[in-house]
């Protein structure tokens, strides 16, 4: 167990520990919406289960709920949110079935479930290193958008250095010189969430 998550952990415990709650809700309201949205879950609908799941996580927690020998936080919080998103399923089946419509989605299996949350897990970790290395460092603009381009959006280098007014070779440069430095923060979060 690291010590950022046995501090995190042990703030937890207080309700005026505005930090810790801060911190845990930063890094896994956005897994927990982005997971509901993955399994098909309306933005609002998403919304509501990421409160739903935040909110009996903190009663169970401050109930002494979480032991951390019998696992994860993680794992824990995506049980939490398993069982609100098939809620909104059942919810949704009930109205759906009510207005005559016969197909019913079903919950994907445990595994699956893990698998999705995890790709989600990372893209917020991502997503949050973009924002710290726009935030923190002197790294340009324009080399992060081009990063962005090539790599998240996908688009060919070619059209990536002619929409920013860029040399090709400047492009490969700014994604080498951005995923650099993105795995050193990607690196320093994950070490923080490690033992979660």
């Amino acid at each position: 167990m690291t010590r950022t998550t046995t501090i995190l952990l042990d703030g937890l415990h207080d309700p005026a520990d505005s930090t810790s709650w801060e911190t845990f809700d930063r890094r896994y309201r956005p897994v927990i919406i982005a997971l509901s949205r993955r399994m098909g879950l309306a933005e609002a609908d998403a919304a509501d289960v990421a409160q739903e799941t935040i909110t009996r996580f903190i009663l169970e927690y401050r109930e002494g709920r979480y032991d951390r020998s019998r696992g994860r936080l993680r794992n824990w919080l995506l049980a939490l949110s398993r069982t609100r998103i098939a809620e909104h399923y059942r919810k949704g089946a009930r109205a759906r079935i009510d207005g005559g419509e016969s197909h019913v989605r079903e919950m994907p299996d445990e595994a699956t479930m893990t698998q999705l949350w995890e790709q989600e897990r990372r893209t917020v970790l991502l997503r949050s290193a973009l924002e710290e290395l726009r935030s923190s460092t002197k790294t340009d603009e324009r080399t992060i958008e081009a990063f962005e381009l090539l790599v998240a959006q996908r688009m060919p280098a070619l059209a990536v250095a002619e929409r920013l007014e860029m040399k090709i070779e400047d492009v490969y440069l700014a994604k080498s010189r951005v995923a650099a430095r993105l795995r050193t923060i990607v690196h320093r979060l994950e070490a923080a969430c490690e033992g979660e």
